[in-house]
């Protein structure tokens, strides 16, 4: 999720472990599932962060630079991560579906795969 996704969840956008994201980046509601990391800090602030985008973005950067030597780093490449780590586990619809991509072509580049790993799949 963008970070002014994650802050703008409140109580009733989660039910279960799902995020009912409201308004996307691009225009539509989606539904995100929820890990169980992700569920452990919700149950810290149920009612919702309480906190804007803005915000989030200057105590990452702090953090950042007090325990990194990576300058560069922002709270979206997060973002980028998960949905590397998402497209090796799922199929590019569902992958769509969850980060509320409407353009394949644009998702495909989290779609990294080695020669070798795509060797494994069309073996068997």
């Amino acid at each position: 999720m963008r970070a002014g996704e994650i802050c703008a969840l409140v109580k009733d956008n989660v039910t279960g472990r799902v995020a009912h994201v409201l308004d996307a980046k691009n225009g539509e509601d989606r539904f995100v599932p929820l890990s169980p990391r992700a569920m452990e800090i919700w149950a810290m602030v149920p009612d919702g962060f309480g906190v804007t985008s803005a915000t989030v973005d200057a105590l990452f950067r702090a953090a950042r630079d007090d325990r990194t030597l990576i300058k560069d780093l922002h709270f979206h490449d997060s973002r980028h991560e998960a949905i590397t780590r998402l497209a090796k586990k799922l199929h590019v619809l569902d992958l769509a579906r969850m980060t509320g991509h409407k353009d394949i072509g644009k998702l495909m580049i989290y779609y990294n795969e080695s020669a070798e790993d795509s060797r494994r799949w069309h073996s068997n």
